[in-house]
């Protein structure tokens, strides 16, 4: 092959190639201007079934840190008994957070002194039976609970509400496609791609399924049990559909 014949191939393959890359991207082009979306919602509500808690205390300040660690081990151990008391399953107690801290006084004539020790302790709790909520709030509070809160309501299982949700919010996303191509003259064709927005929310505090009990504490005043307002919880899905354009 002469030199002017292997030029006359060498542009040759160079304008096909540009001739190919032109079509491809002019076809991807059309294709981006040829969808349309929408977004579509669905939600569902449910009764939650779990109410998580967390049940703590701080101890007073004690000269040393073994006497601090004695307290708190005193306390936790007859927060835990009465926990068992009360059916909350092993597995469904969690220590959170134990900090061993200094306390100090500060004056301006001796600046900085260590006075003694205190400890920080807390529990995560899983209450399955949400009746007892209320109980468990009052009976750890009898064996010194002083720091109680951070509670919120889950639902154990949520595949089957997850799927209701979905199931309406694709039906509405095709209803909003469906008056939008009406109102605008578009034609629709076949659903391309389907999106899913993951979003949790709270609960909605409504109704209660907790009820104040009496119970006899173990050598302590008994407490009456504090009604706590479970309420249902909010299970909702968001969804993208792509449709083709005509």
């Amino acid at each position: 092959m002469n030199k002017t014949n292997f030029s006359l191939a060498v542009l040759l393959i160079i304008a096909v190639s540009t001739i190919v890359v032109t079509a491809l991207w002019k076809s991807g082009q059309t294709n981006s201007e040829d969808r349309f979306s929408v977004v579509g919602s669905g939600t569902v509500y449910a009764k939650a079934d779990i109410a998580n808690l967390q049940v703590g205390f701080k101890t007073e300040t004690k000269k040393t840190a073994a006497e601090a660690t004695t307290d708190s081990s005193k306390k936790m151990n007859g927060i835990t008994e009465v926990l068992k008391k009360l059916d909350i399953k092993t597995e469904d107690i969690k220590t959170t957070q134990y900090n061993l801290n200094p306390v100090y006084n500060w004056t301006d004539r001796a600046g900085q002194t260590l006075i003694g020790y205190e400890v920080l302790q807390s529990l995560t709790l899983k209450i399955r039976d949400l009746d007892k909520i209320g109980e468990v709030i009052a009976r750890t509070t009898e064996q010194g609970a002083n720091q109680v809160g951070g509670i919120s309501f889950t639902i154990d299982d949520e595949f089957a509400l997850r799927n209701q949700a979905r199931e309406l919010a694709i039906k509405k996303a095709k209803e909003k496609a469906e008056l939008i191509s009406k109102q605008s003259g578009m034609k629709l064709g076949a659903i391309k791609s389907v999106s899913e927005n993951n979003n949790t929310y709270p609960a909605i505090m409504a109704y209660s399924n907790a009820k104040a009990m009496d119970s006899v504490g173990s050598g302590v005043e008994s407490i009456p049990a504090t009604e706590i307002q479970s309420g249902q919880n909010e299970i909702k899905v968001e969804v993208t559909l792509i449709y083709e354009v005509k």
